[in-house]
């Protein structure tokens, strides 16, 4: 058996890579502008994305993990999968080029690039991709006020994106009131 080796530099890598390749297929395959094409990449080259493609393809049980890790469920988690997935598109990269590289891409994300990853997006998500692939900074949420007794409180939120604009709304939750708060700023500037 090899040495064991750490494979953080091979997902720094296969991370680039998928990104080259799921932008390149997208700007293959889509009119839509900058801002949605910069939505549907971050969606699909997501660490969630990723975890996906690796539990589709039954990668978590040739993952080498100590005890400790396995009992805590490591092999099952998004952030271990994800990076998992990227090592192996870059040692891929090393071992037979772009194109290899590519074309496994484009198979093993076929589900989610025909699912519409990117396309209906939690309005949070949505506005954070959306903020990112217009370059701007990220959105700030703001408690603007929390009136009435405990048991009927309304929550209202202001979502700024510095630059474009602000929107409020108001939520029987922090959360619900967050979640129209995006929804609204992006029906407006979105």
């Amino acid at each position: 058996m090899g040495e064991a080796r750490d494979y953080q530099r091979l997902e720094f890598l296969g991370d680039r890579v998928l990104g080259l390749a799921i932008a390149e297929w997208l700007h293959e395959h889509s009119e839509a502008a900058e801002g949605k094409l910069s939505q549907r990449l971050n969606a699909l080259v997501s660490r969630e994305t990723c975890a996906d493609v690796a539990r589709r393809l039954n990668v978590a049980p040739q993952i080498r993990l100590g005890k400790q890790a396995r009992g805590d469920g490591a092999g099952q988690s998004d952030n271990v999968l994800g990076d998992v997935m990227e090592a192996l598109i870059g040692a891929l990269f090393v071992e037979r080029g772009f194109a290899a590289a590519r074309d496994f891409v484009r198979r093993a994300w076929e589900p989610a690039m025909t699912g519409g990853a990117g396309q209906r997006k939690h309005p949070k998500a949505a506005l954070q991709e959306w903020a990112a692939g217009n370059r701007r900074k990220p959105p700030v949420y703001t408690l603007v006020s929390r009136d009435g007794p405990d048991h009927a409180v309304k929550f209202t939120v202001q979502v700024e994106v510095t630059g474009v604009g602000a929107s409020e709304a108001t939520g029987t939750s922090k959360q619900d009131a967050e979640t129209q708060a995006a929804q609204a700023f992006m029906a407006r500037f979105g």
